[in-house]
């Protein structure tokens, strides 16, 4: 397989970590960029940067994901989700690089009991979904060879993530209440770095789903995490509506990997693989 020049911005982030690592160990020659050095709202230091790299690939991870705070300050997500991704669209655009932009379940509204395929209605409800919807339709209008690459409940070995948080509660608390009516899919994003390491050796551009098969509850996570590290907590189910945080959240977002597969590429193996795939390397 060719050797190609990457640029990841976000590098420094939970998904652009194992980007990182993923690229690296398919021997291609990376160039990470986190905030510190690239930021994305400023758009004469991207053309600045892109003309100077010259990457074959630019795989898109940083964003504005603080889905709460977006609904106090949609500006600054806008800012970044959107009007970063056009700079960063725009200037790889003009040097005929690839472009991978990461996006959300978010985009959908989650009125609906059947997995979202590619090719259904967006409808965001909240302020961090519709600024990563903008990002998507800025990347479709400005871009040539893009893969816009949705996916779902991000968790991994870096940043912060649900699945963390529970261990972390447990060893705290004695009773946990977690959300049973918010249904989707977890991701490892060694799995979502995989498949997107493969994509950019391709001229198979578009829009892909890539989750882990299958789908659950936030309450169903949590259960088969405890279970598996065998910890004990009282686990209850609760409904979104009682918590305090009043952001509108899709129900059921789960995503359908149609694209994945009728482009030739393997199927996602299941969530709770991967999530007993991922508590034993943290053990590690």
């Amino acid at each position: 397989m060719t050797q190609l020049k990457v640029l990841v911005t976000g590098a420094d982030g939970q998904l652009g970590s194992d980007m990182v690592h993923r690229l690296k160990k398919n021997r291609e020659k990376v160039f990470a960029f986190g905030r510190k050095e690239l930021d994305i709202t400023e758009i004469e230091n991207v053309f600045i940067i892109m003309k100077e790299i010259h990457p074959d690939v630019v795989i898109h991870c940083a964003a504005y994901t603080n889905v709460n705070l977006a609904e106090k300050e949609p500006n600054q997500a806008f800012l970044i989700n959107g009007y970063g991704t056009r700079n960063i669209a725009a200037a790889s655009e003009q040097i005929g690089s690839k472009l991978v932009y990461i996006s959300t379940d978010y985009v959908f509204d989650g009125n609906t009991s059947s997995p979202y395929t590619e090719f259904d209605q967006t409808n965001p409800l909240n302020q961090y979904g519709k600024s990563k919807l903008a990002g998507e339709q800025f990347v479709s209008e400005l871009h040539s060879k893009f893969y816009i690459v949705r996916t779902s409940w991000l968790y991994g070995k870096y940043g912060h993530n649900f699945v963390k948080t529970m261990l972390s509660l447990a060893t705290e608390k004695d009773s946990l209440s977690v959300i049973s009516d918010q249904i989707g899919c977890p991701t490892y994003t060694v799995d979502l770095t995989e498949r997107i390491g493969q994509l950019i050796h391709t001229e198979k551009y578009g829009m892909y789903h890539i989750s882990n098969a299958g789908s659950c509850s936030w309450y169903e996570l949590a259960d088969l995490i405890f279970k598996t590290e065998k910890i004990k907590v009282e686990l209850k189910k609760t409904q979104s509506d009682m918590f305090e945080n009043d952001t509108p959240r899709p129900a059921y977002s789960v995503l359908n990997d149609r694209a994945l597969i009728l482009n030739g590429f393997n199927e996602m193996r299941n969530w709770k693989d991967a999530i007993e795939e991922f508590l034993s390397d943290l053990k590690k």
